[in-house]
């Protein structure tokens, strides 16, 4: 029988991924040898796994980087994915870079027709190719492990012939400067999808607002919208405004439905 501590430790472990004994004691405000009998248990009924010094879910052990992100946040990821696909029609050109939100924008696409897409992620091409009539260019280069996406001077090159309506990408991080991102490639790339757009959009659930990311990608002045499932904080809000960015709240657009 799980006992209710039991499925607080198994909503960590699903939220968080592999966590140490040191991490969920913390959380749950016990003690390790606490936490070291009920992991027990659940190890036991085949729950949870001990893996290099932590403990996870069964089912998740292994899990590729990417689709656990893609698990975080899943509900405003959806959201904001439908709201923007509200905007793109059957025949419609985009370029999208690789991240979990344009990955949802890829599925909530998937009954619009003889669409454009020019991406380096694998994921979103996989999820648009073959169906509807939908043309489908795809960045080369060498693949991420992580991600599933090209990224580095071929993939550049290759973009950079394009020009396309709906230039879309992810954010890492957006503070009262701009959007930020935590990788060097990452955030070229996502720089030289902008370019080739001729409407440029940033999507970006709320925890992202706030972060400060270790390169730049653009100021608010390079976008036309942001689409995101809360408002941002006063300060990050009023530098989108001075930069005459439309923002679109997206659980908002869904209450109406």
């Amino acid at each position: 029988m799980l006992t209710r501590r039991h499925g607080a430790i198994l909503k960590l472990l699903e939220a968080r991924g592999a966590l140490t004994v040191g991490a969920l004691a913390q959380e749950l405000g016990v003690s390790t040898e606490t936490v070291r009998r009920e992991i027990r248990a659940l190890v036991e009924a085949g729950a949870a796994v001990r893996v290099h010094g932590a403990v996870g879910l069964a089912g998740q052990i292994g899990e590729a980087p990417f689709e656990r992100r893609m698990r975080e946040n899943a509900a405003a990821k959806g959201a904001i994915a439908r709201a923007l696909a509200e905007r793109i029609g059957d025949g419609d050109s985009l370029m999208l870079d690789t991240g979990t939100t344009t990955s949802f924008l890829a599925r909530a696409l998937l009954d619009r027709r003889r669409l454009t897409v020019v991406t380096n992620s694998l994921d979103i091409a996989r999820t648009l190719a073959t169906v509807n009539g939908n043309r489908i260019f795809m960045a080369g280069g060498a693949l991420r492990s992580d991600s599933g996406a090209a990224l580095g001077a071929t993939a550049l090159d290759f973009i950079q012939g394009f020009t396309v309506q709906h230039a879309i990408i992810s954010a890492g991080a957006v503070d009262e400067t701009g959007v930020m991102d935590f990788d060097l490639q990452e955030a070229e790339f996502a720089r030289a999808v902008l370019a080739c757009g001729e409407r440029r959009v940033v999507v970006t659930d709320a925890s992202k607002f706030g972060r400060r990311g270790f390169v730049r990608v653009t100021g608010f002045e390079g976008l036309h919208d942001l689409i995101s499932d809360q408002p941002p904080p006063p300060g990050i809000a009023a530098s989108i405004a001075a930069a005459g960015v439309s923002i679109t709240l997206a659980a908002a657009a869904d209450e109406g439905r």
